[in-house]
This record gives C-alpha cells, structure tokens and sequence, in this order.
C-alpha cells in the first residue's frame, strides 16, 4: 500500500514539475512572439519614419526650388517694368498699365500658389488655421486681381484714342480666370468657414473645390505667359526679332515663369505629398459633430 501511495506521489510530482515546465515555457514563448512583435513593429516606424523624412525631404528642396524661382520672377518683372517700361504712375496711361502685370502676376501667380500649397507646406499646423491662411491668401490675391483688372482698363480708356477692351485671346483668358476665381473663393468661404455647408456636402465638393483651384493656377499661368507676348510684340514691335536687352528679359521672365509654375502644380498634385489629419483635426471634426 505504502509502495503505491509512493509511487503516486512521485507521478504527481513527475507531472506538477512537467506542468510548470510547460508555463515557463508558454510564458517564454509569449514573451518573445510580443518582443518580435514589437521589433517589427518598431521596425515598420522606423521605416515609416525614414520614408517620410525622405519624402518631406524632396518636397522641401522642389519648393525651395519654386520659391526661389518666385522671388527670381519678382525681381526680373518689376526690373522689367522700371527699366524698360518707364515705372509706374497714376496719371500718364502707359504707367498706370505697368501695374497690371504686377498686380496680377503678384496676385494671381505668387499669392495664389502659396495659397494653394499651404495645405502641405504648413502640414503639422491644425486644419483650422491653414484654412484662415489659405483664406486670406485667396483675398490678397483676389483683391490685388481686382486693381490689376481695374489699371489695365483705365490705361486703355485714358489713351487718346482710347484702346479697346476685351478684344484679345489674353484678355478672354484673364477675365475668365478672375471669374471663376471669385466663384472658386466665394464658393470656398461659405462651404468651408462661414457659414460652412453640412459635413456630406462639403466632403462632396472637396475634390472638385481643389481641381479647381488647380485649374485656375494653369489658366492664371497661361494668362501671365499671353500677356507678356503681347506686351513685348505691341512695345517692341519689329525690333523684336533682333532680340534686344527686352527681348531676352522678357524671354527669360516666360521660362522663369513657367518652370514656377510647372513646379507648383507638381507639388500640390503629387499624392505622395498630401497632408495627413493630425489630433486636433480629429478633436475639432468630433466636436463640430458632437
């Protein structure tokens, strides 16, 4: 009897220590699926982390790039309508003219790419305050549009004989890019600050809000291009082909002016560049909700 109580005991003891041999070994095991799991999972963040620093990485340099093309523009234009164009003036019609080109070129063509890009080179800031700058870049470009517009028609109404208006293919494309501008700002201030239109609708309307938006910067781009060609074909007429010092300003304005814009609209296409939502975009869209 005694033999047989022993030799249960020894098979319990056999089996508790084969029992807590196999949780020790459960618990290693569990152990090291979470650290694996955790290294890959660091792992794929670190990844992550890299692409996007390279990805950040390239769209700072090609909007350095642009920027840096911008303030090239600026200065060659305004070197242009100083030297070349006689400067700017509020009573002899040539030089109230010259206004038109800077306004519009820095209105329609410098305020409205940042405007358009501020959703991705101000990407950390909350959703709410890139709409306000968003917003207010659109009315400084909207508003010196305006003046650019109202110069080009009183240069022409003051001219003895007066020049016609609104006879040009520049002229059509200008005027219809400021239109569909103030329908694009109009539409974008009360769908998305004020009032602010419901939630499905102005999820409906985004994408074709920001095609537009694009669309406009190409037709603004065309019309700068139009508008400089016939500047430079009325001013210098015959003497254009023997290419002086205007000419190849002029010519060299265009290029500058296109490579600016091909840059823009590369940078706020590309997908790989697209704002992510941050916290408080999330906090705020719940609490609009709520």
């Amino acid at each position: 009897m005694r033999s047989n109580n022993s030799n249960y005991g020894k098979k319990s003891d056999k089996y508790n220590l084969n029992k807590q041999v196999y949780n020790d070994l459960a618990l290693l095991y569990e152990y090291s699926a979470k650290v694996i799991v955790k290294r890959r999972i660091n792992q794929m963040d670190n990844m992550e982390a890299r692409a996007e620093h390279q990805t950040r990485k390239k769209f700072n340099l090609v909007y350095t790039i642009s920027a840096a093309l911008g303030v090239i523009l600026a200065i060659v234009l305004i070197t242009w309508l100083i030297h070349f164009r006689d400067g700017f003036g509020t009573e002899d019609p040539n030089r109230i003219f010259n206004w038109h080109p800077l306004l519009m070129i820095f209105g329609m063509v410098c305020c409205y790419s940042q405007s358009i890009l501020i959703f991705r080179t101000g990407r950390n800031l909350p959703k709410k305050k890139l709409k306000l700058i968003h917003m207010f870049l659109n009315l400084t470009a909207f508003i010196l549009s305006v003046l650019g517009i109202i110069a080009a028609f009183a240069s022409h109404n003051l001219k003895n004989p007066p020049v016609a208006n609104l006879y040009s293919l520049h002229s059509w494309i200008g005027l219809t890019t400021a239109i569909m501008f103030g329908l694009q700002f109009v539409i974008g201030f009360t769908g998305f600050l004020f009032p602010g239109y419901p939630g499905a609708i102005r999820a409906a309307i985004l994408p074709i809000h920001t095609a537009s938006g694009v669309g406009i910067f190409l037709f603004a781009i065309i019309a700068a291009i139009t508008g400089m060609v016939e500047k430079i074909i009325f001013g210098l007429k015959d003497t254009y082909e023997s290419l002086p010092a205007e000419a190849l300003l002029a010519n060299f304005m265009g290029m500058v002016l296109i490579l600016f814009g091909v840059l823009v609209m590369y940078l706020v296409t590309a997908f790989e560049y697209k704002r992510v939502p941050i916290a408080e975009d999330t906090m705020i869209l719940q609490s609009h909700t709520n």
